[in-house]
């Protein structure tokens, strides 16, 4: 059985306070994209538990520390009678992008594994074990846009589509770390709630809609910033960093010629919205 877990993308982000066991409180709106990677799992037979075979863009660490295996075991403990298996992943969406694509890796791998052993598990039980694996996987449950709170890990559904609009997205090489993007923020609550700017045109998005990791990580890599004004050169009605980078994306009102040309060396995509 296959799936394509899809990337998604950070509609402003807000980091709103610290709390006292060191994380921080944020606003965001989560915004699925046709961008996925490739997941196939089949029932193996041997005596191990499990096999990894990783295609695509190359994923460092142990395959006993990757999100899907270790989404596996967590179903696993539970359904013991799930069976030893093969997991082949084909990888399209660039990691360290502020893009979700191990989160949604994971959570596509509990809902494979619930549809394939008919575990019969609900959207909410999917949720919580996905939400135990990362703070956004549970987003990927669903995959619907959502106002996105707390350590990124509380959902509140909103009705926005962008259906009509066109993204480009472009993810320069270059690793931005999470943990340096955090330490150089001074949380702050918005003047305006994200909830709120998000209900108004597009257009408007540019002057109220802002990331707040932006400005710490332009300063340390200006060929980030460099991309954002190039989307806005190019007529952009909306560009933004995703996360903590380092993948930038713009909202264009029609397609772009010649992306992959203007944004050589880069990993760019163009893909209608939905």
């Amino acid at each position: 059985m296959i799936t394509y877990p899809n990337a998604k993308i950070n509609l402003g982000l807000n980091i709103v306070e610290k709390r006292s066991d060191g994380y921080h409180n944020l606003e965001t709106v989560f915004y699925p994209i046709n961008l996925q990677d490739a997941l196939e799992v089949n029932v193996q037979e041997g005596e191990d538990e499990f096999s990894l075979k990783v295609s695509g863009v190359p994923i460092e660490g142990e395959p006993e520390n990757n999100l899907v295996v270790k989404a596996y075991r967590l179903l696993k403990k539970d359904y013991p009678d799930i069976p030893a298996i093969d997991i082949h992943m084909y990888k399209h969406i660039p990691t360290g992008a502020g893009l979700g694509g191990g989160s949604s890796d994971a959570a596509f791998m509990i809902k494979l594994l619930n549809e394939k052993f008919r575990l019969n598990l609900s959207i909410e039980k999917m949720e919580e074990y996905a939400a135990i694996l990362g703070a956004d996987c549970a987003f990927f449950i669903q995959n619907k846009p959502v106002f996105a709170t707390g350590i990124g890990n509380i959902f509140e559904p909103i009705q926005l589509s962008l259906k009509g609009y066109y993204l480009v997205l472009v993810k320069p090489d270059i690793f931005v770390s999470t943990k340096d993007a955090f330490a150089h923020i001074t949380p702050m609550k918005p003047t305006q709630s994200l909830k709120e700017i998000i209900r108004m045109p597009v257009e408007t998005w540019r002057a109220t809609m802002k990331n707040d990791f932006e400005e710490s990580v332009f300063q340390k890599f200006p060929e980030i910033a460099a991309i954002k004004d190039k989307l806005y050169d190019l007529g952009a009605i909306y560009a933004s960093m995703s996360g903590s980078g380092s993948s930038v994306f713009g909202i264009f009102r029609e397609q772009v010629e010649f992306v992959d040309e203007i944004f050589s060396g880069c990993f760019c995509r163009q893909r209608a919205l939905e």
